[in-house]
């Protein structure tokens, strides 16, 4: 017969599941710091020595990192997606960044399909919540909130995709988007009349999610992302045309 005898398990071993699910599932961060020691034991009901050896498992797997004198923190899983030379390499070369909206747009498409059909009535709140503070900031002069809140806002539906892998994935490359890596975001929000594009485009996405219609949450993606690649081409056209300019501008000074 297939049984086999069950035994107690360790309440550290507990604890290790417990985190370990909250960092698969995207609630505790990279780089997040967790409660103090005693905090910590006393919420989860389990012995400081038993938490102790329990983030000594973590440790050790690479899933958490002590720092002296600061305390616990989710370790940077994400820094180990792209290698440092894969990096440079993409920030080098445009063709880096037409294949990652490429990217984005097919897995965001599906994301937000999915959290049409498959978000929480919580995870809808997340989004609207979101898109709201979106619209605050584009009432001000300056992009830098509403660049961010625009990050915040797609990861939001990524999150409500349930997709844990598509997750992970797509944080990491939204790091390295907020790093400059593929493009400015920030110059994109500065001409107004783009952002009032996004902003409606946002809506869209939005609005389509809320009213839990897939397929035009997919397309209003897929939409959005299309204007991105058209504005950003239209930024590097525009770059070039500035620097022939310059060369001929410079020619004619030395005529």
């Amino acid at each position: 017969m297939p049984f086999q005898k069950v035994h107690a398990e360790k309440l550290s071993q507990s604890v290790v599941r417990q985190i370990e699910l909250l960092i698969l599932r995207g609630i505790l961060r990279p780089g997040e710091r967790l409660p103090a020691e005693r905090e910590l034991s006393d919420r989860l009901g389990v012995s400081r020595p038993s938490l102790r050896d329990a983030f000594g498992d973590l440790q050790q797997r690479g899933l958490l990192v002590s720092r002296p004198g600061a305390g616990v923190y989710v370790a940077d899983v994400l820094g180990s997606a792209f290698s440092p030379a894969l990096i440079d390499l993409f920030a080098a070369h445009d063709e880096a960044v037409f294949d990652y909206i490429s990217f984005r747009r097919d897995l965001e498409a599906l994301a937000a399909e999915r959290a049409a059909r498959l978000g929480t009535a919580t995870d809808l709140k997340v989004i609207s919540a979101l898109f709201e503070k979106m619209e605050a900031a584009h009432q001000k002069r300056d992009p830098t909130d509403e660049a961010q809140l625009d990050a915040e806002f797609h990861m939001a539906i990524i999150e409500a995709s349930h997709n844990v892998v598509m997750l992970h994935m797509m944080r990491s490359m939204f790091d390295l988007l907020r790093r400059g890596v593929f493009y400015n975001r920030q110059l994109m929000f500065k001409n107004r009349m783009t952002r009032d594009n996004l902003l409606d485009q946002h809506r869209a996405i939005h609005d389509a999610i809320q009213s839990r219609d897939s397929s035009a949450a997919r397309a209003a993606v897929s939409a959005h992302l299309d204007y991105v690649e058209q504005s950003l081409t239209e930024q590097l056209r525009q770059a070039q045309h500035e620097e022939i300019a310059r060369q001929r501008f410079e020619h004619e000074q030395t005529r």
